[in-house]
């Protein structure tokens, strides 16, 4: 990418931000769905080409789902990518706790770490403190009003969406109450015995970076496959989650999206836009240039169903603004 470098070191100029790296990504085939995902900044120049082989050869090890050449799942690689990380930093942590003790009879031995008494909560790595966040399930029982709560974790949001939406509506569709009846009734504990109930997921904490999934790709019954939904769907800049347990709003900022280019799930290309010193990227495998934030609005999706623009926001990452934090 020696002129395209080249280039984009010339539009920054005196901008280009000091300690900074922009490489492009080298595609093996058909590994832009992990070029979309991943940055690598480790080098000596500002900007240039980086063939990540040995790192897509030990994915391919590791995962068999990843060794195929037809098209894959940014978002599936993106979730294997964090939960592989998770474990990795978890067994590194549980390593350098265990060669500081030493076992003992009443010490128990508790996925590789040791443990004196009652296992304690789940280690906090980065990817946790960053990525995670926690949802509460909430059913209230229409005969007693008796609500029961359960949390769950989690890395990323998936996101039904629908035609001429936003980001905000999915998240209130996401959150709105369904009522379980019929067949679907809920057994109250209570009660002893089945009945009506309104159900309904919130977020219970907010993670520090918020990934949120668009769930563009839809099993169609009648044609038994899979079809790819270009529905337009806004994403901001800026973003309020409201309705959070712990806090009344939590404000985040868009600094990464992550773009699916073509008509259908079984064929097309990755590329990404990401937000660097107030300046946007668009990282396509080996080239990168820069953008102006005008053009993020250009990947909400079609108004129509068969477009020529066949480029949509796939992935979006936002980070929390400090102001709005708690901690």
């Amino acid at each position: 990418m020696g002129a395209a470098g080249s280039k984009l070191e010339k539009a920054l100029g005196d901008q280009f931000p000091e300690g900074e790296r922009y490489f492009g990504l080298e595609n093996f085939g058909n590994t832009c769905y992990c070029n979309s995902v991943l940055q690598i900044s480790s080098q000596k120049k500002k900007t240039g080409v980086i063939p990540p082989k040995r790192f897509v050869q030990r994915l391919k090890r590791q995962n068999e789902v990843f060794r195929s050449f037809m098209h894959q799942d940014a978002h599936e690689f993106l979730n294997y990518l964090l939960n592989e990380l998770a474990d990795i930093l978890e067994k590194e942590v549980c390593v350098a706790k265990s060669d500081q003790q030493t076992s003992s009879p009443s010490e128990m031995v508790i996925n590789g770490c040791i443990s004196k008494g009652p296992q304690k909560e789940p280690l906090v790595t980065l990817v946790h403190k960053n990525f995670q966040g926690i949802l509460t399930n909430e059913t209230r029982c229409l005969c007693c009003e008796t609500v029961t709560a359960r949390d769950e974790t989690f890395l990323d949001l998936s996101l039904d969406i629908e035609q001429n939406s936003s980001i905000t509506s999915c998240l209130k569709n996401f959150s709105s109450t369904e009522t379980l009846n019929a067949e679907d009734k809920f057994f109250c504990d209570k009660c002893c015995s089945l009945q009506e109930a309104q159900k309904r997921m919130k977020i219970k904490r907010p993670p520090h970076v918020l990934v949120i999934h668009l769930k563009r790709f839809k099993y169609i019954e009648q044609l038994n496959r899979h079809k790819k939904l270009s529905y337009r769907v806004v994403f901001p800049l800026e973003l309020k989650l409201s309705n959070t347990v712990e806090d009344a709003d939590a404000e985040y900022s868009l600094f990464a999206v992550v773009v699916h280019v073509g008509s259908g799930p079984n064929h097309g290309h990755y590329v990404s836009l990401v937000k660097s010193h107030n300046h946007w990227l668009f990282f396509d495998d080996e080239n990168v240039e820069m953008i102006d934030e005008s053009m993020i609005q250009t990947f909400f999706g079609s108004t129509q169903e068969y477009s020529s623009n066949t480029d949509h926001g796939y992935i979006l990452f936002y980070e929390r603004l400090v102001a709005s934090s708690t901690s």
